[in-house]
């Protein structure tokens, strides 16, 4: 997310004062070749070079690869969906035992150090900051109004245990998704299912609220494409029915991208009949990285949204 537009005198430029870089909370593609790498004793090498990930390609590689988001999201839960598969597709790539990530001063105060040598992997972390712009008021003087802001950036801080050495590490339990803890989170009702067409396997409608078939034949990935609708805005439009005669737009296709990285991610039925419909509706198109980020936020929401609050406590965000 950017800073907001500003208007005013042209040339006028505003004053920014206090930009921070948020730590990941808890600390608890393949390739991506662009990505630079950071090492130990290296404060600058990659962190402060600008790096890019195409978060479409990063999807198309998820969704092309079955397994991979259950292997991610097994090995990283805690931090975001995309950083799960940016973790993971790195391991990859330089031969890494994927496992449990931390920055050097967490490693440090659990008692590990990282091996001298050791590159980082490089995740997608939040920037704050907080701008002044001048606006005229109502008595036609000119005035400072602070504003906030958030975007996006690339860090090479994070090392995976198997880069370090000392105090044995118990990684945390796997958390387990509840369906009413989500629902209760992302303030979505789940309705009673009055549709009388026998083709339709849920619908989600305005007002946040989703229904699910009790004879779908998925019911986990239909739920998670109705949720899906909503996190993402498009009930806004009117109700959504979940059927075979539903168009294939893009509103369909990026619901049904969040219901595969939802159901692989909790090693759940219906991935692979999201994968085939993803597949199908991408030939001859292109998932933009507009749409590929609003498919991991959305996802991200949703998983986040079931979980404990001492899981959800130790996500780090992303686009």
């Amino acid at each position: 997310m950017g800073a907001p537009r500003e208007t005013g005198q042209k040339g006028r430029k505003d004053v920014t004062e206090r930009i921070e870089i948020q730590p990941p909370a808890g600390e608890s593609v393949v390739a991506v070749p662009s990505i630079p790498q950071g090492h130990t004793g290296d404060a600058r090498s990659g962190a402060e070079r600008k790096t890019t990930v195409s978060w479409a390609t990063l999807l198309d590689e998820a969704v092309t690869k079955p397994g991979y988001i259950h292997e991610a999201y097994s090995r990283f839960h805690n931090y975001s969906l995309g950083n799960q598969l940016l973790a993971l597709f790195q391991c990859f790539e330089r031969g890494i035992q994927p496992g449990p990530l931390a920055t050097f001063p967490k490693w440090k105060e659990l008692g590990r150090h990282v091996n001298k040598g050791e590159k980082a992997l490089t995740l997608c972390m939040p920037i704050t900051g907080k701008r002044t712009k001048t606006v005229t008021g109502e008595d036609g003087a000119e005035q400072g109004e602070e504003f906030a802001f958030t975007h996006f950036t690339y860090r090479a801080h994070w090392f995976t245990l198997c880069q370090t050495e000392g105090t044995e590490y118990q990684p945390p339990a796997l958390p387990e998704w509840n369906e009413r803890t989500a629902l209760a989170a992302l303030n979505i009702e789940r309705e009673p299912f009055e549709d009388l067409d026998g083709n339709t396997q849920g619908y989600a409608k305005r007002g946040r609220k989703v229904a699910v078939s009790p004879i779908a034949a998925q019911p986990f990935k239909t739920l998670f494409h109705e949720l899906a609708h909503v996190c993402l805005g498009h009930t806004g439009d009117g109700d959504l029915s979940d059927s075979e005669a539903t168009p294939r737009d893009l509103r369909e296709m990026e619901a049904e991208a969040v219901a595969l990285l939802c159901c692989e991610s909790l090693g759940l039925p219906g991935a692979e009949y999201s994968r085939g419909y993803i597949q199908s509706w991408g030939q001859g198109q292109t998932i933009s990285e507009r749409s590929a980020q609003r498919i991991f936020h959305a996802a991200d929401q949703i998983l986040r949204s079931g979980r404990t609050a001492s899981s959800t406590n130790q996500e780090v965000s992303q686009p």
